[in-house]
C-alpha cells in the first residue's frame, strides 16, 4: 500500500552512457514499511472523498433493498426499544424522567444511543466483511469504516422525524437549546469514529473481538443515562460516569431537546474524551494498517 510504505530508489552511478560503453545497470527499487505512527494524509482522503459518498450510499441501499418494511426498520429499532423500556423501567421500576412523560424521555437518550451503536457495531465489522476489495485495489482505508458511520446518519434523521411527532402527541415543546444539536451530532459521530477505527483494527487481527463487540455495546448501554437520568447518580461519580463520552453527550441532548438544566461539567469531560478517542482511533488505525492487506 503505498500508504503504508517508504520507497527509496537507488540510481546508477551514471545516468548517460555511450554508445561503446556497456549497458547501465538497472534501477533497483527498494521498499520498506514504515515505521512507528503514521500522520494520517488529509489530501488523500479529500481526493477519495466520491468513494466515500458511494461506498456510504451502497450500504444505505444495502440496508433496505429487498426488505418488507424496507425504511420503517429504521423506524421500528428506537420506538420498539422505547416501548420496551417506558413497559420495564418507567411503568415498574417507576425510573425517574425529571418530570417529563417517560416516552419522551428515553427516546432522547435512544437517539444518540441507536446511532452510535449501530455505527460503532457496523464499522468495527466493515473490514473483515470488505476482504476482496482491500487485496486488490489500493485507497485510504480509513474510508470504509467512516463510510459505514456515514450511512448510519440517514437513520437519525429519520428518528429525529419520528421524534418530533411523538413530542407533538405529548404535547411537549422543543427548547431553544435544539440550535446546538448539530454540535451535538459531531460529537456524536466523532465517538462513534473513534471507536470504530479502534475496534475494526481489533477485529482485523483478532477475530474472536466480533463476539465481544455487541457484548460491549450492550454493557455500554447501561452505563449510559439511556434509561436513567444523570441525576440519579451522586454528585462526586458524576466525573467517573462522565468519561465514558456518551454519557455527557445523552445528557446533553435531553437538555438541548427538552430545557432540562445544562451539566457542563459532565459534558466538558466527556467531549474531552471523545476528542482523545477519535485522535487515538485515528491513529490506531494507521499504524495498524499495513498490516491489513497480509491478515485480512
Amino acid at each position: 500500500m503505498s500508504s503504508a510504505v517508504s520507497t527509496t530508489v537507488e540510481q546508477p552511478s551514471e545516468a548517460i552512457a555511450s554508445p561503446g560503453d556497456t549497458a547501465p545497470e538497472p534501477q533497483e527499487i527498494v521498499i520498506r514499511p514504515r515505521k512507528g505512527w503514521i500522520a494520517i494524509d488529509w489530501p488523500e482522503l479529500w481526493h477519495y472523498r466520491e468513494l466515500f459518498y458511494f461506498l456510504a450510499w451502497r450500504d444505505v441501499k444495502i440496508r433496505y433493498k429487498q426488505t418488507v418494511l424496507g425504511v420503517a426498520w429504521a423506524v421500528i429499532q428506537p420506538v420498539f426499544s422505547m416501548i420496551v423500556f417506558t413497559i420495564i423501567f418507567g411503568n415498574l421500576a417507576k425510573m425517574s424522567s425529571e418530570g417529563l412523560p417517560y416516552p419522551v424521555f428515553v427516546y432522547a437518550g435512544l437517539l444518540p444511543w441507536t446511532f452510535f451503536q449501530n455505527a460503532v457495531t457496523q464499522s468495527g465489522m466493515s473490514l473483515v466483511g470488505s476482504q476482496s476489495l482491500l487485496t486488490k485495489v489500493y485507497f485510504p482505508r480509513l474510508i470504509i469504516p467512516t463510510a459505514h458511520v456515514g450511512a448510519g446518519l440517514v437513520d437519525l434523521a429519520i428518528s429525529f422525524g419520528v421524534y418530533g411527532v411523538i413530542l407533538a402527541v405529548f404535547g411537549v415543546a422543543p427548547s431553544w437549546g435544539v440550535i446546538f444539536i448539530p454540535f451535538l451530532v459531531l460529537l456524536t459521530i466523532a465517538a462513534a469514529l473513534g471507536l470504530g477505527f479502534v475496534l475494526a483494527s481489533l477485529t482485523v487481527t483478532y477475530r474472536d473481538f466480533r463476539y465481544v463487540v455487541p457484548f460491549s455495546m450492550q454493557a455500554l448501554m447501561y452505563l449510559s443515562p439511556v434509561v436513567y437520568p444523570v441525576s440519579i447518580v451522586p454528585q462526586r461519580y458524576h466525573w467517573l460516569l462522565a468519561l465514558n463520552p456518551m454519557s455527557g453527550i445523552i445528557d446533553a441532548y435531553r437538555s438541548a431537546i427538552l430545557g432540562k438544566p445544562w451539566n457542563f461539567t459532565t459534558l466538558i469531560v466527556s467531549s474531552g474524551v471523545t476528542v482523545a478517542l477519535f485522535v487515538f482511533g485515528l491513529y490506531y488505525f494507521r499504524k495498524a494498517e499495513r498490516r491489513f492487506a497480509d491478515i485480512v
